[in-house]
């Protein structure tokens, strides 16, 4: 035995070398543990990206139908040694349990919100977007969605939150708006939230009792706005609903894909003899209306010739025939191709607007120039009638079956639906108030204002938004006018981009905050819509007892999986919250 080793180390050397193994093994085994979660989470994720259901039939070891999760966790320890190892071996925490998936999706809906709300404080306003929805489980929904503009000169519109309404008063409606925004914005911020947008419901829009009244008494700079695409969808049905005859077309319109939609047999004789299935109708979608027309007016021949055969097969029941002999009649009727003509040159013009509605990098100017195009647009064709009713009528040769409109009522009937268009375009986007602020930045006006500067506009422009400096303001605008090179630009955005790239935010100082409250200003609930598309897709039949959190999380990893996968240290983050939950056996924090 050798003793020579007594003595020649201390017995503090011996521990603090013991500690740093010790602390080193640890740290090993966190490296590990760290890796695999992240590589779980990695999974959930992906789930939560494509809106697929984690959960499985049956989940036990050896199931035949464990749910997309064990199965992408098992595919992933395929091809990851060290997973695989786990999951093989791992007794204290495996991480596929369900209580670990809700555990992992509350932390990544609480990792995205801490960062959505770190990037609203930091930007200089904030708009609201909110709606309400019924889902699947009969459940009133509120969806909340925020507009700002980042760090690099970019609208952001994020998803932040479904919040579950047990009435839909709008005492109810603003207190939870007033409970989240209270998150967000710290109380020397309110002065940020600059708008509220939600569609025309009275609940919403009432000027006393309403809740943008409501959220006007805590945040006084925001203001109200009423969805444009909602105003665009009234129009139109204003335009269609009180002309008896025009509100006949659309019903008969309608009744072409109903009859096919009830029978998989009269669709077969569809799908032969025009090869286009023919799309519904909406009232509240006037693009579904748009499609229908235009379907009906470029294959009207190839119908005709199937209601035909339908009729003269001999293998369809006498109600079948008897409509579809009334259909084949309608389609040779003058007063339905004339009008089926008229709304064939109409509704591009709606669409190609609605589009425009529906982008998220829409702002209050560039919708204004498009308005303007579209009432220009509707005024051509409201001016050539004249030659659009002599078209039809030159094409009218057919069957006496039923007395047709003189040719004068139809150029009346149809002089009045574009009137009425022309109208309601005026007065439901007139522009006024603070909206008003759009027509200082509209570039086709800076060689009119050149000429007469826009006092009117200014002075309501200011009393709007009183953060604004007004002889500063008035100062750069004169120069803006005079200068050519702006009046190339499209829209607030483009404009607010230019002065950003060029670093000229210090010099039109003013301006640049001009532009960000209008591109921040919503004019649409668009997003807050396709927000409810998303829950529809996530919450289904199959799965409409899921908890609101676990909703909101996987919503949130569906919706903002852009912001997801920006986010470099996602996965890092949401470990860190994980392990600071609660006290667990598995270690996941250095030493």
């Amino acid at each position: 035995m050798r003793l020579q080793i007594f003595g020649k180390l201390s017995i503090a050397q011996q521990l603090d070398e013991g500690y740093r193994i010790g602390i080193r093994r640890h740290n090993e085994e966190v490296t590990k543990n760290r890796h695999i979660l992240s590589r779980i989470i990695d999974c959930v994720k992906f789930c939560g990206a494509f809106e697929l259901a984690l959960r499985g039939h049956d989940e036990s070891e050896g199931s035949d139908n464990p749910g997309i999760f064990r199965g992408l966790v098992d595919f992933v320890a395929s091809l990851d040694g060290v997973l695989k190892e786990h999951l093989e071996n791992a007794t204290v925490f495996k991480g596929t349990s369900k209580t670990v998936q809700n555990e992992l999706l509350d932390c990544m809906l609480s990792v995205v919100r801490e960062q959505i709300i770190q990037d609203v404080q930091s930007s200089d306003f904030l708009s609201i977007q909110a709606d309400e929805t019924t889902d699947i489980a009969t459940q009133c929904q509120l969806v909340l969605v925020l507009r700002y503009i980042d760090a690099k000169s970019n609208v952001q519109e994020r998803f932040f939150e479904f919040i579950p309404l047990r009435s839909t008063t709008a005492d109810s409606i603003a207190t939870v708006l007033k409970e989240r925004l209270a998150v967000i914005l710290p109380e020397d911020q309110k002065s940020k939230l600059i708008s509220q947008t939600y569609d025309g419901a009275s609940v919403m829009r009432g000027a006393t009792a309403g809740v943008q009244r409501k959220m006007q008494d805590v945040y006084p700079n925001a203001h109200y706005i009423h969805c444009y695409a909602h105003q665009l969808n009234l129009i139109m049905q204003q335009a269609t609903s009180h002309i008896s005859k025009v509100r006949i077309f659309f019903s008969d319109l309608g009744g072409f894909s109903s009859f096919f939609s009830r029978s998989p047999k009269r669709t077969d004789v569809l799908d032969k003899v025009v090869a286009h299935r023919l799309p519904t109708s909406s009232n509240v979608r006037w693009n579904f209306h748009s499609r229908a027309i235009n379907t009906v007016f470029e294959h009207r021949e190839d119908l005709i010739r199937c209601f035909q055969s339908i009729r003269d097969s001999g293998d369809f029941d006498p109600v079948t025939v008897r409509e579809a002999g009334a259909f084949a009649m309608l389609l040779e009727n003058q007063d339905f191709k004339f009008f089926l003509q008229l709304f064939h040159n109409i509704m591009p013009h709606v669409d190609l607007l609605y589009a425009k509605l529906q982008k998220k990098d829409i702002d209050s100017v560039h919708i204004r120039g498009s308005i303007q195009q579209f009432q220009q647009d509707i005024q051509k064709i409201r001016n050539s009638l004249h030659s659009l009713v002599d078209q039809c009528s030159e094409g009218g040769s057919q069957p006496k079956r039923r007395r047709s409109l003189s040719p004068e009522v139809h150029e009346r009937i149809a002089a009045e639906v574009c009137d009425t268009i022309l109208r309601h375009t005026l007065e439901r986007f007139s522009f006024t108030d603070h909206l008003v602020s759009a027509t200082l930045l509209q570039a086709d006006r800076f060689e009119q204002y050149t000429m007469a500067f826009p006092e009117d506009a200014l002075s309501r422009t200011l009393k709007a938004y009183p953060v604004l400096d007004g002889s500063k303001l008035k100062t750069e605008l004169s120069l803006i006018y005079c200068k050519e090179e702006f009046r190339a630009c499209c829209g607030a955005l483009d404009l607010l981009q230019l002065f950003m790239e060029n670093n000229l935010e210090e010099v039109f100082s003013e301006t640049v905050t001009l532009l960000k409250i209008l591109v921040t200003t919503p004019m649409t609930t668009a997003e807050a819509e396709r927000c409810f598309s998303t829950l529809k897709r996530i919450k289904t039949f199959l799965r409409n007892s899921m908890t609101q959190e676990r909703l909101n999380a996987l919503a949130m990893l569906s919706i903002e999986k852009r912001l997801v996968t920006e986010m470099t240290d996602f996965n890092q983050k949401v470990i860190e919250k994980f392990a600071s939950q609660k006290e667990r056996r598995a270690k996941f924090v250095f030493k």
